[in-house]
């Protein structure tokens, strides 16, 4: 998958998140997109930018199956590249894995207005304490690992599970870009949720398989 010049310009020299969006969204080919190809049309803005673009598409209830797995194992990459300060490496099953174009053409578009609606409110060094010391740097790479191992978690048919973790992962990538305290611990926040949402789903799925084996073995 190929830009032409303009296109390539454009995601270049463009500062918002959102214009960069419709960039990406309009080079998607009408066949098959991988992630090392949505990671290369992204440039060397950062590996942040790169997390951000891949959750957008967690941004509806239920998300794509099987997506969750690939872009989550990315972003996992990402998180650790960070904490450990070398070059993100994408293992070749991950990076060639082709994903429906037209599906995440869709999700992209409709998860825009998350992404729109967030630079809007976020403002740089706000509560700058949880942006600038080492530990707090470490503690949230550590936030989008545990993000990302979230959002990989095999819950992706029910509403929300993707979502909750994706805009977590959203929040800390836009505050660590903009350097905004709130938004990212709105992103530690959302985490909180989503585990709080798993024990529920998982102590209520096992309570229920317990009902239905008491039934049948009365």
């Amino acid at each position: 998958m190929h830009l032409n010049q303009s296109q390539q310009a454009e995601l270049q020299m463009e500062n918002s998140l959102g214009e960069k969006l419709k960039v990406l969204v309009g080079s998607l080919p009408s066949s098959g997109v991988t992630v090392a190809e949505i990671r290369d049309l992204v440039g060397q803005d950062g590996l942040l930018v790169f997390a951000a673009f891949l959750t957008i598409v967690f941004m509806v209830p239920v998300s794509i199956p099987g997506v969750s797995t690939v872009f989550g194992a990315a972003i996992l990459l990402i998180g650790i590249s960070r904490l450990l300060g070398c070059n993100l490496w994408l293992p070749k099953r991950i990076a060639e894995r082709i994903l429906p174009a037209d599906k995440l053409r869709s999700a992209f578009n409709r998860g825009s207005r998350w992404l729109d609606a967030l630079e809007r409110v976020s403002r740089p060094h706000r509560q700058n304490w949880l942006v600038s010391t080492r530990l707090a740097r470490t503690f949230n790479n550590c936030a989008m690992i545990a993000g990302a191992i979230l959002l990989m978690a095999p819950f992706g048919l029910i509403p929300f599970s993707n979502t909750l973790p994706a805009l977590a992962i959203l929040f800390l990538s836009i505050g660590l870009l903009q350097r905004d305290g709130l938004c990212i611990l709105y992103g530690h926040l959302l985490n909180l949720a989503t585990v709080v949402y798993f024990a529920v789903l998982i102590l209520g799925g096992g309570a229920a398989i317990l009902e239905v084996f008491r039934h049948l073995v009365r």
